[in-house]
């Protein structure tokens, strides 16, 4: 079998079109469609349910794909292992990243790492943290910052620093009394009882983020599930809707430092004083390029010699 075939699979897959994965891999869809009734004809079953759309993969599709993702994984490796007993200083890294981790941690350290190891190419992948778990499982990114719980059966994972989770109140909530404005959150911030904002509507992150289930956690102990009103996706946009009056809203001290476009929301530490660990992460038994490796342990020194990140008060 050619590795061509594999990787032309795997897109129709990835893409659940014919079409789609054809203009992708800049071929034309009926060589594309030849290719697979090839394939099909010589394991006598068809890969995909033709009659599905998107695309879906047969029992035996499936089987095909998981075996194609080994096969391509080992060749990538033999690669990588053959290019770093050639060239030490160089490689290519994927990292994947939230566009919120690539605005305030990344944004800061790639051009001193940049600077340490020009002979690196650089490429971001950017998701929610959720699905950057799974491209980090499909190989699609050599590592990806992701937070508590890790799935250590599936990842290998190196912390890099830990953040405070803040209550985030409109300016007409009654609490904000005990909070400060956006321009005081490193202050010494007052707490308050999580329990205190029971009857309070909240704007809840959307499922795919890990902070929605943050969210539940931290308001099951305190005693009460919370008055979800509005759902997001974007903790940008959750920030600025509490500041529009619309609710109330957890989100990590990193979220919260600096003023979002709009009215501003209030901030208060909880008295817990809960704390959430984001982490650099990559598949269990995957083969770490001297150039991943590299930047893995670059990241983690950059993380430890800053001092922003916690919000310990």
């Amino acid at each position: 079998m050619e590795f061509r075939q594999f990787h032309y699979i795997r897109t129709i897959a990835l893409e659940g079109s014919m079409s789609r994965a054809a203009q992708k891999l800049f071929v034309s869809q009926p060589s594309l469609s030849q290719l697979v009734a090839s394939v099909e004809k010589k394991l006598g079953a068809p890969l995909f349910d033709r009659s599905t759309n998107p695309l879906q993969p047969t029992e035996i599709g499936k089987l095909y794909l998981e075996n194609a993702r080994h096969i391509l994984e080992l060749d990538e490796e033999f690669h990588q292992h053959v290019d770093d007993m050639l060239h030490l200083d160089r490689g290519i890294v994927t990292i994947g990243s939230s566009p919120f981790r690539s605005a305030y941690l990344l944004a800061p350290f790639l051009p001193r790492f940049q600077q340490a190891h020009p002979q690196i190419e650089l490429r971001l992948r950017e998701h929610n943290t959720l699905q950057l778990e799974t491209m980090a499982q499909n190989g699609e990114v050599d590592a990806a910052i992701s937070l508590d719980p890790i799935d250590h059966r599936r990842f290998e994972s190196r912390p890099l620093f830990e953040e405070e989770v803040l209550a985030v109140l409109p300016a007409t909530h009654p609490l904000t009394a005990a909070c400060r404005l956006p321009d005081q959150v490193t202050d010494p911030l007052p707490a308050i009882e999580l329990g205190e904002l029971a009857h309070t509507p909240f704007i809840q992150i959307s499922p795919e983020q890990k902070m929605h289930q943050i969210i539940l956690d931290l308001c099951t102990e305190a005693g009460f599930t919370p008055d979800v009103r509005m759902s997001t996706s974007s903790m940008e946009a959750a920030l600025a809707l509490a500041g529009a009056g619309l609710g109330a809203a957890l989100l990590p001290i990193t979220q919260c430092i600096g003023r979002p476009p709009g009215p501003a929301p209030h901030f208060a530490a909880l008295r817990t004083h809960p704390l959430r660990r984001v982490n650099i992460i990559w598949r269990r038994h995957r083969y770490l390029s001297h150039a991943a490796r590299a930047f893995i342990e670059s990241l983690a020194t950059f993380c430890a010699k800053q001092d922003s990140f916690s919000g310990t008060y």
